[in-house]
């Protein structure tokens, strides 16, 4: 198996966090032969076949990870989530276990994790998502995705159109026949009282008083909150700063995400998100949907609308206020495993 390039791969730390290091899975999913793996003092770039020997070959790295044959790390547009078992299974997730499963230096590393459980009503199964603070979310786009990877990789359905509980309704994600899935995410929420955004007017665009700077933002909900707003560049968009600002204001009694929006086309627009509970992340895929529903809004886009994030592109279909959005994007799963809780 050939390196993309002469630097020579580094032995294995004492503890291999694969999903803390995995930095580039947007070339994965575009079928390119190769990621690149970061460690505190170097990089270098492997084929994915060296790094799937590296996790599925190394006894010593998987026990290191606690590791075995079992669970699995599904990966969504370089976003890593866990997703458990639920079906098979009886699991009960304390917060404080969460957010040790989510733990980047100490546990397994993950942005959010996804519990599959049996549905209880009449649809295929029901699912939970919690962010690596701990907390339960009422829903996640790119998760959506991954949920219907697992279940289909662990023979629990051979479905491709699954209906699904979550916290906020039904959702129906479909798998395509080029391996991308499209999620019917729901008819976007745009009053106020629905994002909730406290004294809110509905309109496509309302100012946000941020530390005494005026924000134009629109507020849409996805079954979770978002903020969402236009800049100029979207890399010199004060993502770490101004967004967690932005998730504790006072006018989001629940929270909120913060998205950072720059106009490419009428066809295409660049997302950074800073979610709720997680931080920035390479992609948020409710982020994106309510990226595009505040362009469509405003009438600055079309759709279908491609959105260009850091871990790489979502396209988003939606035909205006008090239609579904649709969302279609890939999903790839990395490894799996037990965890030693």
């Amino acid at each position: 198996l050939s390196r993309i390039d002469t630097r020579p791969f580094p032995a294995v730390p004492a503890r291999f966090n694969l999903a803390a290091h995995v930095l580039s899975l947007a070339e994965v999913l575009a079928d390119k032969p190769a990621l690149a793996i970061q460690h505190p003092d170097h990089e270098t770039c492997v084929t994915y076949a060296e790094l799937l020997a590296l996790v599925r070959g190394s006894a010593r790295a998987l026990l290191e990870l606690g590791l075995q044959p079992g669970d699995r790390i599904l990966l969504r547009l370089g976003n890593d989530l866990v997703v458990i078992d639920g079906v098979r299974q009886h699991v009960d997730l304390a917060p404080a276990q969460i957010r040790a499963l989510a733990d980047r230096r100490f546990g397994v590393g993950c942005d959010q994790v996804l519990l599959v459980e049996p549905a209880q009503g009449d649809a295929d199964f029901r699912y939970r998502i919690f962010n690596a603070d701990g907390g339960e979310v009422e829903h996640c786009g790119n998760g959506a995705r991954c949920f219907v990877i697992f279940v289909r990789d662990q023979g629990l359905t051979t479905k491709r159109e699954i209906r699904v509980e979550t916290r906020n309704g039904v959702i129906v994600p479909r798998l395509e026949a080029s391996g991308a899935v499209t999620v019917d995410m729901g008819i976007p929420r745009l009053r106020p009282d629905q994002v909730p955004f406290v004294d809110g007017s509905g309109a496509a665009e309302e100012p946000l008083d941020v530390d005494g700077q005026r924000v134009m933002i629109t507020a849409v909900s996805m079954g979770n909150p978002h903020a969402v707003q236009l800049v100029d560049d979207v890399e010199l968009a004060p993502v770490g700063t101004q967004g967690p600002r932005i998730e504790h204001h006072p006018r989001f009694p629940q929270r909120v995400n913060a998205g950072y929006v720059q106009m490419i086309d009428r066809a295409t627009i660049a997302l950074r998100v800073w979610e709720r509970g997680v931080g920035e992340t390479l992609s948020c895929g409710t982020g994106a949907c309510a990226a595009a529903v505040t362009v469509i809004r405003r009438g600055l886009a079309g759709s279908p609308l491609r959105v260009k994030t850091r871990g790489g592109d979502l396209v988003i279909a939606w035909g205006g206020e008090g239609t579904p959005l649709f969302m279609t994007g890939p999903a790839a799963s990395v490894f799996d495993g037990e965890w030693n809780a």
